[in-house]
């Protein structure tokens, strides 16, 4: 294996044939719906250097750690899910148990001393997971793809399912081809227990290396015959989300990002002010936040992001969740919501 397997391996041979036949695949490269710059017109090299020189953050991580709760993954109940800080959860759904986006090696980088989890955020590890039916990644970023953790969860992988190039970096790491499901944009497979699962767009960008978009990056939708979720990966506001509740909605339960926003990379994180116009869009009819309490990416406090969201979507008059890590949460239960983060 290379010296720096954590990288992983540039989609090829027939994958790379069948990322070239996608709609989507243009110019060498996976394009977003909108156009998506690499940074905003906000952004110059100065004004990100004196952002990180004099922050404006008062608290940018928790000076007491984060609270979360401990508790038995392998006696959930259908419709439960436990998140893990960030964009991290297991959900369990029509007898079915998926593992979302899992990140435990304590860092969100190919190297483990650089961009460290917060205390108290990472105390769930692989060998706490019951057997896993589904892995599903949103796409192959570090803070969502990550190489100790995949490896280490080998035998409880049943299957994988992640977009367009993604499977080549489980092959280079040692898993079975037939385990690993690739989709594009709107694609949809049927599942166990009369389960379906349908990748859709995401406005972001892909990339371990040097070259970017090179693989798919996607949100999801779980359905059965009685409900169905949107599991959201990373995000700009866009015109993809107001198709995909048009096409596909409305949604009994949504996850969505909240975290990690700046003006200066506005179009592939959803900042405040955008929330409320996603959950209109998708047509959610409960929700709940993710992609924050676990890594510092941004410049805002670690825990603005929950705060604000909680505020905005007070005002929509719609059940929202707001779990620490490791509680159970039951989104067809109603919401019991404690303000941990303050």
């Amino acid at each position: 294996m290379a010296i720096f397997p954590q990288f992983g391996k540039q989609p090829s041979g027939t994958r790379l044939a069948r990322i070239q036949q996608s709609p989507n695949f243009k110019n060498n490269r996976f394009e977003n719906i909108d156009f998506t710059p690499n940074m905003s017109e906000e952004f110059s090299a100065s004004k990100l250097l004196k952002s990180y020189i004099s922050p404006v953050a008062k608290e940018p991580t928790p000076v007491h750690g984060v609270p979360f709760e401990k508790n038995n993954l392998h006696q959930l109940l259908d419709n439960s899910l436990v998140w893990f800080g960030h964009s991290s959860y297991l959900l369990k759904f029509e007898g079915l148990t998926f593992l979302i986006d899992p990140v435990f090696s304590g860092s969100a980088s190919p190297f483990s001393f650089n961009i460290k989890s917060f205390k108290g955020s990472n105390e769930y590890q692989v060998e706490d997971m019951p057997a896993i039916d589904y892995l599903i990644i949103s796409h192959d970023h570090y803070d969502h793809l990550d190489y100790k953790t995949i490896l280490a969860l080998k035998s409880k992988v049943g299957h994988i399912i992640c977009g367009l190039g993604v499977g080549e970096h489980f092959e280079f790491w040692g898993y079975s081809p037939e385990l690993i499901t690739e989709l594009d944009w709107h694609e949809q497979i049927q599942l166990k227990n009369n389960v379906k699962i349908r990748a859709t767009p995401a406005r972001h960008f892909s990339g371990r290396g040097f070259k970017r978009n090179n693989t798919l990056f996607c949100s999801y939708i779980l359905s059965s015959e009685s409900q169905q979720l949107f599991l959201g990966g990373d995000s700009g506001y866009g015109s993809h989300f107001k198709t995909i509740g048009e096409q596909y909605g409305p949604f009994d339960f949504g996850i969505l990002e909240c975290g990690q926003y700046n003006v200066m990379w506005k179009e592939i994180h959803t900042r405040p002010n955008e929330w409320a116009k996603v959950i209109s869009d998708l047509k959610l009819k409960s929700v709940m936040p993710v992609h924050f309490g676990k890594f510092k990416l941004a410049l805002h406090d670690w825990n603005e992001p929950v705060q604000r969201f909680s505020e905005e979507v007070t005002s929509l008059n719609i059940p929202f969740f707001t779990p620490k890590i490791g509680a159970i949460l039951q989104w067809n239960q109603p919401a019991k919501n404690e303000k941990w983060w303050i």
